[in-house]
């Protein structure tokens, strides 16, 4: 079920607040659970038994490596971890990579192994990530062992966050699981905060997309350089606000239920490095990999070259995380690649004039929007000869269209706002007081008509897709 949609916005949602408020405080964490399993289970009730199964894996675990808790028995504790851990990524890699495997491996010894139609299950890669981290905590003594399987299981799938994030570390939210307020000011947030992701998704990633899909599902040599750039540029926009809308909703959702969770973006295209980027970008990710993978692995406590082979593989990871296929890999080496030149050579330390601030901020929008182009091409070919087309490396021949073809005058509007919206302008919108009255009243008004707008934008259009719901 797609949190854009008319059955979630006016049927689901609605029914499960009312539910929700009416029932006694011990009972809201079960309605939760409830539609949850529900929510999962709507688009996908083939697989809410591997969501089941990656639960029970980390019940049962992390209480056996809380019960191994002694001085005797912490070379089994470890074992224990690792065997979770494994288990956990074996799912993972079934159901997201095994083809991917297969096809390689066919490949590179030229043998004829068939492949097994494994379909992926929604939000995998996600709920995964999740349960490793709360085992991981269990395991570094940050948390009790959760005893009860329901809140567990309510961590684990809880609905704003199950789909495509943001990935919500278990030590976060482990005391709001157990005991929460939810007040008339955090319903209020909620709600506001939902409305600007909803329109995030449907006004502006929505209509950006449909420029970038037009463009990117011609052959490179049927479109000229302008037409390379505002494709690479309408994706850049797209996959921003569909991610970025998202994240907006589930916290909004979050803030609903009584829960706080962590920002998942902070204006990631205003930044002057790729460091920089990776810390304003997918924050729940980037801090996920930091904590469980980046400084286990030594971290920059190491020598020069183990820290720059302890990013790389990070990155590589980070590639591999995002899907089944070469140009995810490409993409996420590519950024590992400017993230070591920047430890090297400090550049994302460097401070100075307007000039240079400049020149940092361009260097790091075409790292970032050549590297989206690795991450939007279905294979590396096409990546690599539409990079070539943006730089005026292709001589296209056959041109249908410019790049005047692709936009009329609401998708030039939606460009310029998607443009303006990347920036930190509106910031402090949700958090003007009761003292500023008129300024309050006027954006509830305009969030009213923001509301109105993306709900007609559900009922008329058919393109509505959500790009991380294949991750």
């Amino acid at each position: 079920m797609l949190f854009s949609s008319m059955t979630f916005v006016f049927l689901f949602l609605p029914i499960v607040c009312a539910v929700y408020f009416l029932v006694r405080k011990d009972l809201r964490n079960y309605v939760l659970l409830l539609a949850s399993v529900l929510f999962y289970a709507w688009g996908e009730p083939r697989y809410l038994a591997i969501m089941i199964l990656t639960i029970l894996i980390n019940y049962l675990g992390a209480l056996g490596v809380a019960r191994l808790d002694t001085e005797n028995t912490q070379q089994y504790r470890k074992l224990l971890l690792g065997g979770v851990i494994v288990l956990n990524l074996g799912l993972l890699f079934y159901f997201k990579y095994f083809n991917f495997f297969v096809d390689n491996l066919n490949a590179v010894f030229t043998s004829n192994f068939d492949v097994i139609n494994v379909v992926m299950p929604i939000g995998i890669s996600f709920y995964t990530f999740q349960a490793i981290s709360y085992v991981i905590d269990v395991y570094r003594r940050e948390v009790p062992v959760q005893k009860d399987v329901y809140k567990l299981a309510l961590y684990i799938c809880l609905f704003p966050q199950l789909i495509a994030g943001p990935i919500v570390k278990y030590y976060t939210v482990a005391d709001q699981i157990e005991s929460r307020t939810v007040t008339f000011d955090k319903v209020s947030y909620g709600v506001k905060r939902f409305i600007i992701g909803l329109a995030k998704k449907m006004l502006l990633a929505n209509t950006m997309g449909a420029v970038a899909d037009s463009i990117f599902s011609q052959p490179v040599t049927a479109f000229d350089t302008p037409t390379a750039w505002l494709g690479a540029v309408a994706y850049s926009l797209q996959l921003f606000y569909d991610f970025s809308g998202y994240s907006d909703m589930a916290i909004g959702l979050g803030s609903m239920f009584g829960f706080k969770f962590l920002e998942n973006f902070n204006y990631p295209y205003i930044s002057k490095s790729i460091t920089e980027f990776w810390r304003r970008w997918h924050i729940s990710l980037s801090t996920w990999f930091k904590e469980y993978l980046y400084i286990p692995l030594g971290g920059n406590r190491v020598a020069p070259w183990r820290m720059y082979a302890n990013l790389f593989i990070v990155f590589f990871a980070t590639g591999i995380w995002h899907g089944a296929s070469w140009t995810f890999i490409v993409w996420g080496l590519f950024h590992g690649a400017f993230i070591i030149f920047e430890k090297a050579t400090g550049w994302h330390k460097k401070e100075g004039g307007l000039w240079l601030g400049a020149c940092q901020h361009l260097y790091c929008i075409l790292a970032f929007v050549i590297g989206w182009v690795f991450f939007r091409a279905d294979n590396l070919t096409y990546a690599v000869d539409y990079l070539k087309n943006m730089f005026g490396l292709i001589s296209s021949h056959n041109i249908a269209y410019t790049a005047a073809y692709y936009v009329d005058n609401i998708k030039i509007i939606s460009l310029v706002a998607a443009l303006l919206c990347a920036m930190p302008i509106f910031t402090k919108m949700l958090e003007v007081n009761d003292k500023h009255k008129i300024a309050k009243s006027l954006i509830n008004i305009w969030l009213m008509i923001l509301f109105i707008l993306s709900a007609s934008s559900i009922a008329s259009s058919t393109y509505n897709p959500f790009i991380y719901f294949r991750f």
